[in-house]
Parts: structure tokens; sequence; C-alpha cells
């Protein structure tokens, strides 16, 4: 008997929301498949191939865009290219798994496009003060950053509201309560 095809959740929320945390407990409970992005910015060293990026030149990214290999891409702060290949995501659907892509709003956009079946989830702070305390507390950046992660962040949640693009929105005012809320819309999405 054939297996039931699987389900693709597209997680995003701005920096410092608690959404990888999210993916993280998300992809543990449902033995999910985390989609493993392309990129053309270079390996650290403590970085695998194929496991944490597929590490690819200038020219074999252009060359997977021009084939249609990807769901979603874009390049980042104008230099670097990422973008979620295809054919993984394809095959662990066909074998009946919870798929996870952790994208932005663009790319959440353009993977609805592509699949209009997948189930897309926002992730947003209880309010944008408390957004912009997490961001402060991470101590990662200078205030210059910060300031301009908090108006990008300003801008996806707009977006987020007003595109349609999103089948549910989570406040993350308590990790664990986010966990669960997200975890109880997945079962109910694949009708468990």
């Amino acid at each position: 008997m054939p297996k039931e095809r699987g389900l693709l959740l597209v997680m995003s929320g701005p920096s410092g929301v608690g959404k990888t945390s999210i993916v993280h407990e998300l992809t543990r409970r449902f033995d999910a498949v985390f989609s493993v992005s392309a990129t053309t910015r270079e390996r650290s060293p403590s970085e695998r191939d194929g496991v944490d990026y597929y590490f690819v030149s200038q020219e074999q990214f252009q060359r997977w865009i021009d084939e249609g290999r990807f769901l979603e891409y874009a390049q980042v702060f104008g230099r670097n290219c990422y973008g979620t290949p295809r054919e993984p995501v394809e095959r662990q659907l066909e074998q009946g798994k919870v798929v996870v892509l952790d994208v932005d709003v663009q790319g959440a956009a353009n993977v609805k496009k592509e699949m209009p079946d997948a189930f897309s989830v926002f992730i947003l702070p209880p309010s944008e003060t408390e957004l912009l305390r997490r961001l402060q507390e991470r101590g990662r950046e200078d205030l210059r950053a910060i300031a301009r992660r908090f108006a990008e962040a300003q801008k996806e949640m707009e977006f987020a509201k007003s595109s349609g693009v999103y089948d549910a929105f989570v406040v993350n005012d308590d990790l664990f309560k986010a966990i669960d809320e997200v975890a109880a819309l997945v079962k109910s999405r694949m009708g468990n």
C-alpha cells in the first residue's frame, strides 16, 4: 500500500522570536526532516556539506536556478545566495515524512506558489517591545545591527499578516506553550 504523502511545514518569524528552538523541538516530536539549504557562502570548519548546507559555487547555484531545482532562493545581504533544493523535499514528502523549512517571508511566499498545500506558520513575539528586548539580550550585535534587525522584523511581521501566505500565527510568549500550539496545528493538518 503506498504511503500517504507527508507534510511540508514552512516556519517563519523574525530574529529573536524563538523560531529555531521551536523548529528543533518539532523536528524531534514528529521525527521530521529539516530541509538542508544550498548556499554560495564559504563553509566554516565545523560545517559539513550535505548536512549543514549544500555548499555550491555561484555558477552551480545559477545553473540550479536555470534548471528550476529550487523551491525558493534568495540573495542575502547582497552577497551570498541561499535556496531550498526541490528534489530532497519532494523525495521526503513521497516517503510520508514531515519536512520542515525555516525560511523568511519572501521564501515562504515562493514556496506557497510552488507548493500550495504546504502548511505555513509564522511565529510572533508577544509584543514589539519584547522582541526588541530579546534582540538586545542576545548580546550578539551592536546597537546599529539590532536596530536594523528590529526594523526588518517589523516589515516581516507586517508582510506576514497582510500577505495571505501563512495558515497560522503563533505567539511565542512561553516557549513550551508555543511548541505545543504549533505541534497541535501540525497534527490537525495531518489529520491526526
